[in-house]
């Protein structure tokens, strides 16, 4: 009886977690709908439910053209993240060269920099390449991750020394044994690199806003952060929360999708060796 008791409790807690985090969701969404004097108030019901807001806020904003951006550059960036990260991490942990041990190190102190050190710099280079304005500035800069890096490496140091041996017999060259042999084996790693780069790299919004001033080439977060301080939702509370649902649309869509994937992912593809 204790038992079950205890875990009567322990959903209860569960439950309870759940709605506090779930809550702020409910109340923005419900929030997009309701008429704007009742936005404030705490519960989400309203007398009465419109899609006025997201109308207003189509016909001020290219929201579906901002969609776009962010896809591609998003998706672009994760493509090029798996392909490029997944062949330094292989690099790094199976092929023996000078300088390997110093490359890594480089690479884990690059992980403690916050990204805002290096804006500068990094905008001084887009320049003088001519990229400002460009779709290139928007994906070159995150075609590389130090975490993508550091995981897949540490994931294929994991995988037996004979599997490389016996592919080598094969025939296997450096890049076969990567894409035909190592691929297959590490679906947990992608997925963990692909679901957590793409979500980064959709919901960077302080980048765009530095080297895009181009409004068809805007993405959803800039497009919705320059909406809610520029002044064109008019200080209306409904059109930036409709905005903001628009722009998490997505990320939520993949999550529900891929949640399965990404748990057992995160659960079997821990840092070893």
């Amino acid at each position: 009886m204790s038992g079950k008791f205890g875990k009567l409790i322990l959903y209860l807690v569960l439950i309870a977690a759940a709605c506090t985090f779930l809550y702020p969701f409910v109340w923005m969404l419900a929030g997009t709908l309701k008429p704007e004097a009742e936005i404030m108030t705490f519960s989400p019901l309203g007398s009465r439910y419109s899609l006025d807001s997201y109308k207003l806020m189509i016909s001020k904003i290219p929201i579906f053209r901002s969609l776009f951006n962010s896809l591609l550059v998003s998706i672009i960036s994760t493509v090029c993240v798996l392909f490029l990260c997944s062949m330094t991490g292989f690099a790094l942990a199976r092929l023996k060269f000078k300088g390997r041990s110093a490359i890594f190190a480089v690479i884990l102190f690059t992980m403690v920099l916050p990204f805002q050190l290096t804006l500068i710099p990094l905008y001084v280079l887009m320049v003088k390449l001519g990229w400002v304005d460009t779709y290139a500035a928007l994906i070159v800069p995150y075609t590389m991750s130090p975490f993508a890096i550091l995981l897949f490496r540490q994931f294929f140091m994991a995988i037996p020394e004979e599997l490389i041996d016996a592919a080598r017999i094969d025939g296997l060259s450096d890049m076969g044994i990567l894409f035909r042999l190592f691929w297959p084996l590490s679906k947990p790693a992608l997925i963990t690199v692909g679901i957590v780069h793409f979500m980064g790299i959709w919901n960077e919004a302080l980048w765009p806003l530095i080297v895009v001033r181009k409004e068809e080439i805007m993405t959803m977060p800039q497009m919705v952060t320059l909406f809610a301080v520029s002044g064109q939702a008019e200080a209306q509370i409904g059109l930036q929360l409709a905005a903001a649902a628009v722009m998490i649309l997505p990320i939520i869509i993949v999550y529900l999708f891929l949640q399965r994937y990404f748990i057992e992912s995160m659960a079997t593809s821990g840092l070893k060796g």
